[in-house]
């Protein structure tokens, strides 16, 4: 399954989209529904695209992904002497 959308990219997009709409809609005047289903979808497609900006990062490396969870790599973890 693919990972769910935040709460942060929710907003964010939807925001996006109200805005743009309302900006696209004075700034063209549309008053068509051809028009008027432009702006939508122009609008939806900028909110996807600022949904997906505000994406949590990743980390691109084993260890920053360990250190970005708090843990230590196995092989860190290995190498300490075991106490008896």
């Amino acid at each position: 399954m693919p990972p769910r959308p935040t709460a942060a990219q929710l907003v964010y997009g939807s925001a996006a989209v109200v805005v743009s709409t309302l900006v696209l809609l004075l700034l063209t005047q549309a008053r068509s529904v051809a028009g008027v289903g432009f702006a939508a979808t122009a609008a939806l497609g900028i909110g996807v695209l600022v949904a997906l900006a505000a994406a949590p990062r990743r980390a691109s490396r084993p260890h920053e992904a360990a250190a970005a969870r708090g843990s230590e790599p196995r092989a860190a973890a290995a190498e300490q002497p075991a106490h008896r």
